[in-house]
Order: structure tokens, then C-alpha cells, then sequence
């Protein structure tokens, strides 16, 4: 059952997407004109577009595509990570790849937006493993259950400074955490059956849970200034949020599977 609902998920989360961005194509050809533009995408994204170069990741593999003609994608490279890492989501800030795996986190300097340069390698138990960065701080859930391999779900604070060699601050446990998004000094954290977490993170080294809100299975989100997105199991929820204690929900737009 829970098998069944995640692949309904993943095809709603594509399909929501799809609608966002047909309903802002006006706006799109300036994007296609200037491909130097990022993309914005959740957690659990598996490509991304940023410097004309669209990255993608497989289970093993990691691909950057020229995308300087947007209508003329060319893969110029190719990166296989072995043994297999079960590669999973891709996050872009400030000339870097945050990629998550089953296996640890992998950093990658894209200075050479066309030539990934491996930085770090930071391992963890067997688990699931999306990952949002901002500024000197990744956070990465680790969740437990179903094919993840884990005991224990948690988020996780990382210390990125150097990105060559990432350090743990601290571990906070979760129930069954899933997609994630940063904006400012809010941490927005999905919990399938459990909706999605709050979390205040004026420190960012110590996120502070300000609030649960339920009454959807949460699996991704996007934050926007001052609008968040989030994917759940009957289409995409729309909350409107100023600081980390005041969430107002605005809409659902159903979307069937």
C-alpha cells in the first residue's frame, strides 16, 4: 500500500510541476532565451538547471547537459560513482551539487559548470536522503523503514564551511521524513503521514520545532517568499507563511493520480 501511494506521489508531484510551468509558459521563453537562470525545485528533485547546464542524476550517475541551446541539449559529461550509491536528489547552490544517495552525501564544485569536480564524501547509515542547503549549512533527512534500510529516521545539521570536508552538528530525530525546503530563517520539513514540520532556524546550527501541521501526506516543498508549495497525496497544497509561527493554509489544487 505504501508502495502504491509513493508511485502515486511521484506522478502527481511531476504532474503539478508540469501544470506550474505550463501556466507560467509567457514567462518561460526568457528562461529558454537564457538558460543561465536556476531552476527552482524541492528536495527531492532529480535534476537541475543552473549556468546553461542541466544536471541530472540516475542511480549511478551523474550527467551534465550543455543546454546553451535550450532546444539542443548535449551531454558533456558523465560521471559513474561505483559500487553503486543509489544516487537520488540533486540540489544546486552557489556553484555546488548537493546530491543525496542511500549510501552519504556527495559534494561537487561546478565552477566549470560543464566539468563536475568531486569535493567530499559525507557517508551515513543505509537511509533515504534528500538534502537543502543554505549558507555554511546543509540538512539532509535520513529516513527509516520500507527500502531505506534505516532503524531511525532524523534530520540532520551539517557543517559545510569547508566543503571538502562536511562535519555533523547535530541529529534531530523525526518520525518519517521525506522532502524539505530552507528559506531564511524557516526550515520546512515533510512527514508523509505526519504533514510537515516547522522549524525555526535564526541559529542554523540548532533548528527549533515551532509547529506540526497534519491532514495530508507530505512529500515535497518548495518555499517561495512568503508562499510555500507542498506535494502530497491528493495534489499540491498552498500556505502562506511570514515567520516560522504563522502558517496559514490558502488552497488545495487536487491533482488525480
Amino acid at each position: 500500500m505504501k508502495g502504491m501511494r509513493l508511485k502515486e506521489i511521484l506522478r502527481i508531484t511531476t504532474a503539478v510541476f508540469t501544470l506550474l510551468f505550463m501556466a507560467c509558459k509567457d514567462k518561460s521563453d526568457a528562461l529558454l532565451n537564457n538558460p543561465s537562470n536556476t531552476g527552482k525545485g524541492g528536495s527531492m528533485a532529480r535534476f537541475v538547471i543552473a549556468n546553461n547546464t542541466l544536471y541530472t542524476v540516475d542511480k549511478t550517475t551523474i550527467k551534465a547537459y550543455d543546454i546553451t541551446d535550450a532546444t539542443n541539449p548535449t551531454l558533456v559529461k558523465s560521471i559513474t560513482l561505483n559500487p553503486n550509491p543509489e544516487l537520488e536528489t540533486i540540489f544546486y547552490y552557489q556553484n555546488k551539487l548537493f546530491i543525496g544517495s542511500r549510501i552519504a552525501m556527495y559534494i561537487y564544485d561546478v565552477s566549470n559548470p560543464l566539468n563536475p569536480v568531486h569535493l567530499s564524501t559525507y557517508g551515513h547509515v543505509l537511509s533515504c536522503d534528500p538534502v537543502v542547503v543554505q549558507g555554511d549549512t546543509a540538512y539532509v533527512t535520513l529516513r527509516a523503514g520500507n527500502n531505506c534500510g534505516r532503524f531511525l529516521s532524523s534530520l540532520e545539521v551539517i557543517d559545510i564551511s569547508n566543503p571538502s570536508n562536511p562535519k555533523l552538528i547535530k541529529s534531530v530525530p523525526m518520525q518519517s521524513p521525506y522532502g524539505l525546503g530552507v528559506r531564511g530563517s524557516i526550515l520546512f520539513v515533510c512527514e508523509g503521514e505526519n504533514g510537515f514540520k516547522v522549524f525555526d532556524i535564526t541559529n542554523p546550527s540548532n533548528p527549533v520545532l515551532v509547529k506540526t501541521i497534519t491532514g495530508m501526506f507530505g512529500y515535497d516543498v518548495i518555499p517561495l517568499p512568503n508562499l510555500l508549495l507542498l506535494t502530497g497525496s491528493t495534489g499540491l497544497y498552498q500556505y502562506t507563511y511570514t515567520n516560522p509561527n504563522d502558517i496559514q493554509w490558502i488552497s488545495t489544487i487536487p491533482v488525480q493520480p
